[in-house]
């Protein structure tokens, strides 16, 4: 989290925590129960000046408001800008839900556009494993673009169809026709894990014919497999740039929250994408002038702003 924030240079840091439960297991009240008490849990070491907790996986609109409302309680005031990716009608901002699937998108034509290869078109071909809230507002985003996303998957198995699927069909009728694994040896442009981490691993590498990788998800390819991959010709967008949509818009939030002054949508979306644009050409610069992958590009330009920062503050 620190070098994806340092990445699209926003002022935040990096950490990560949560609760190991099945969301799925628990009713409604029992899930409401359980955000009070983290919430509780954490309410010393949180704060809008201090460390701002954001969604992830199985959390939602939801689950951050139960949190706002018993970290407020114990500290005796409001304080919205302490969580992101609260519901609108609670200080939440536009397009938080849809920001990390966008700013994929977002990478991916600025990724397309940079290229010189005459073997991966500017309309690619795409297969997107995992159909959450990443996922589908990716497909639906990169679908918009004009690109033909032909297998999408969710924990059950994936869907394919060569000639493009129809994504307004898919909610009411997920009808797998592959493995998860079959997806991920398809024939295709663009492999986007937006499921769990270490979706592509040593063993399966081999098998991946997508001439690149946009990660989605956290951590969905282990360092044994990327070598296998770049090996093979095949580019690996990381997550630390792919993914950060999402942060990038809980900044915003959070930066609404301080002013009390909201944003429309369009604004949102165009401060997004302005942001990404910026962090993807500032790493592209690094792989042709450093010859090296683009995850370790972004690394380079991470870490060198953190390390820029503690020198001006006489840290180092």
């Amino acid at each position: 989290m620190a070098v994806k924030c340092a990445v699209v240079g926003i002022p935040y840091g990096g950490a990560k925590g949560g609760v190991v439960v099945d969301p799925a297991k628990l009713s409604r009240e029992e899930l409401k129960r359980l955000s009070y008490a983290y919430a509780d849990f954490i309410t010393p070491i949180v704060g809008p000046w201090q460390d701002v907790p954001a969604p992830d996986v199985n959390t939602d609109g939801a689950i951050m408001a139960w949190m706002l409302e018993a970290y407020e309680k114990e500290i005796g005031h409001q304080a919205p800008a302490t969580f992101t990716g609260k519901q609108i009608e609670l200080g939440g901002s536009q397009g938080r839900t849809e920001a990390t699937g966008l700013g994929g998108v977002e990478v991916l034509k600025n990724y397309l556009a940079s290229l010189n290869r005459s073997d991966l078109n500017r309309k690619p071909t795409l297969a997107i494993q995992g159909f959450g809230n990443v996922g589908s507002y990716f497909a639906e985003y990169a679908f918009e673009a004009g690109y033909k996303v032909v297998a999408v998957s969710n924990s059950r198995g994936g869907i394919y169809d060569p000639k493009g699927l129809r994504l307004d069909k898919l909610t009411d009728n997920f009808k797998p026709n592959i493995t998860n694994a079959e997806l991920l040896a398809l024939e295709i442009d663009v492999l986007v894990p937006a499921a769990l981490e270490n979706a592509i691993t040593e063993e399966n590498a081999g098998s991946i014919k997508a001439k690149c990788v946009l990660e989605m998800a956290n951590g969905p390819t282990t360092p044994a497999a990327e070598e296998i991959l770049l090996k093979k010709g095949i580019d690996v967008l990381p997550d630390v740039l792919c993914n950060a949509g999402g942060v990038t818009v809980s900044y915003f939030e959070w930066a609404q929250n301080l002013s009390g002054y909201y944003w429309s949508k369009e604004r949102v979306f165009a401060e997004e994408k302005a942001i990404l644009t910026k962090a993807f050409a500032d790493i592209a610069s690094e792989v042709k002038r450093r010859k090296v992958s683009y995850r370790q590009a972004a690394f380079i330009l991470g870490v060198s702003r953190i390390l820029e920062a503690m020198k001006l503050r006489g840290r180092i």
